[in-house]
């Protein structure tokens, strides 16, 4: 399954290379919520709460009242991830306060979370750089692999979204051999984003199991949506 994504930045739909260099903006919201109205599932992120630096509130519950999503960015807390869920998310996107700086899992922050608004609604946030899961808005890391965290958190969440940021926006591929690696780990949705490119690379991964993301080549007409 292919899941568009819309990232937030500013009061606007953006795409960023590598989380960090921004390479595409657009205000006509209008336009992407109608082509992306017929898919089952849209990824929003609000980047600026992921990145500590403000939020898009409004947007994310404006664009969560009109299309199916699943929204992330900056949510820390049960109370934040529940205000989410009542704005209209279908799912929640929990990813630095998973993990401690020390390169624990916070597992009972998982469990307390998945109890509050149910683990059907959790979608466990998996970002590496460079093999290390990387937190708040991929500016730090923690000495942890997904290898390591995904068995920990897969009771308290129905699915783990694999984003590969050493290949996010550079629309190169996503590493097949890594979501294959990923897929063995877990019984759960498996989503993976970073890099993809084409429709052929989005029917490999459904082969194998995971639903993709894609961002930058939807965005740049690369791949027809």
């Amino acid at each position: 399954m292919l899941i568009p994504s819309i990232d937030l930045l500013g009061g606007q739909i953006v795409q960023l290379v590598q989380g960090e260099k921004l390479r595409l903006a657009f205000n006509d919201f209008e336009y992407w919520i109608e082509k992306f109205a017929k898919f089952p599932l849209v990824q929003l992120i609000d980047l600026d709460a992921a990145m500590r630096q403000g939020d898009n509130s409004a947007l994310v519950a404006q664009i969560a009242k009109r299309l199916p999503v699943q929204a992330g960015g900056g949510i820390h807390s049960i109370e934040r991830a529940q205000q989410v869920l009542d704005a209209g998310a279908r799912r929640v996107i929990i990813g630095s306060a998973l993990f401690s700086a020390e390169g624990a899992v916070n597992v009972d922050f998982a469990a307390s979370l998945a109890a509050a608004v149910g683990a059907e609604r959790v979608v466990a946030g998996i970002d590496t750089k460079n093999g290390r899961i990387a937190v708040k808005g991929w500016k730090a890391q923690v000495a942890l692999t997904p290898d390591e965290a995904i068995p920990q958190l897969e009771p308290h969440a129905a699915a783990f979204l694999y984003t590969h940021v050493d290949g996010e926006g550079l629309m190169m591929g996503f590493p097949i051999a890594t979501a294959a690696r990923l897929r063995k780990l877990t019984r759960r949705q498996l989503i993976v984003a970073g890099g993809i490119r084409s429709q052929q690379e989005v029917d490999a991964l459904d082969a194998l199991g995971a639903d993709a993301v894609v961002g930058m080549a939807v965005y740049t007409d690369l791949l027809a949506v």
